[in-house]
């Protein structure tokens, strides 16, 4: 009985590796060729007389209101200088990571064949690190000072915050851009609506981004993704037993969405725990559902967070 379900497995394990590739072949074979223009080269290397040319090529990067002063200011600041320099010494070779995006939209285009392919532009922005990478139908904007590894001499952020400031977290980060604008909006602002929102992000980043591990995309760390595993069926029933599901509580997206040190459950667990768990959890509930329906991504992009967790037959592990 043993043997047998032992080849049954096996069996299970190869089709699914077979339709792996099915899928994955399709997909290598999208034309696709990622344009990427250096704005932040340009900007900075750009004599200050020659700004009215940059401002011409550039508009969208100069909104009107502000002064020339303020660009020529950047352009010649010692600090700003001294952040495209080390730009350019992590990133002087943006191949590999054109190759990444070629590689994104090849799988973008698998699943949302009618998504135009953008342009790239890299930009040395303002260090806003709620806006790293954004997708904007036919750019993407990358700020390269924002992802020059968690121990850069520049970052006197918290460590949940650089944790995430790696050359790795660029697609996971154009990925949610692109998943922010493709979900239906809600007016929903219960805790399970924001869980099943976030959850639809993360999945969309098992299926653009399948050769990243689950700490990437969701930005922990190994241990953080390992502590939501074994403490999954607790969190859950703390949900339940305290009917935060279906609470439009604001409270609660600080303390279990909104990026954070830790997880605010008020409890003794609290420092062991991440931020965003709420989030990890709408990401299980989601897989569940599309483990359990036929559902094609665009589609599962559109329905509401109740008929997801109705029909998702989620059961955390314990």
């Amino acid at each position: 009985m043993k043997i047998y379900r032992f080849i049954v497995l096996l069996c299970l394990f190869f089709l699914s590796c077979d339709q792996k590739s099915k899928v994955e072949k399709e997909v290598e074979e999208i034309p696709v060729d990622i344009k990427v223009e250096r704005f932040d080269k340009v900007f900075f290397e750009t004599k200050p007389e020659d700004l009215a040319k940059v401002k011409r090529q550039y508009p969208f990067f100069f909104p009107p209101g502000n002064d020339d002063n303020v660009w020529l200011k950047k352009m010649q600041d010692p600090i700003w200088r001294e952040v495209y320099t080390e730009v350019q010494k992590k990133y002087s070779n943006f191949e590999p990571v054109r190759e990444e995006f070629n590689s994104l939209f090849q799988h973008v285009k698998y699943y949302f064949p009618e998504v135009k392919i953008p342009k790239v532009i890299t930009v040395i922005s303002e260090m806003d690190y709620n806006a790293k990478a954004i997708y904007a139908d036919s750019l993407v904007i990358v700020s390269l000072e924002l992802y020059l590894g968690k121990e850069h001499k520049f970052y006197e952020f918290p460590n949940y915050l650089k944790q995430n400031f790696e050359e790795r977290q660029i697609m996971p980060d154009v990925v949610s851009s692109f998943a922010f604008r493709k979900i239906s909006a809600s007016g929903d602002r219960s805790l399970l609506s924001q869980m099943i929102f976030e959850g639809k992000q993360l999945y969309t980043k098992d299926l653009l981004l399948p050769e990243y591990t689950d700490a990437e995309k969701m930005g922990y760390t190994p241990e953080q993704i390992k502590w939501c595993e074994e403490n999954e069926s607790y969190m859950w029933r703390y949900f339940i037993e305290n009917e935060l599901l279906y609470s439009d509580d604001p409270k609660l997206n600080t303390r279990f969405i909104a990026p954070a040190p830790f997880s605010k459950f008020f409890l003794e667990i609290d420092n062991d725990s991440p931020g965003r768990v709420g989030a990890w959890i709408g990401w299980q509930m989601v897989r569940s559902y599309m483990k359990n329906n036929k559902v094609a991504l665009s589609e599962l992009l559109k329905i509401n967070a109740k008929e997801i967790f109705e029909n998702s037959k989620y059961k955390p592990k314990k």
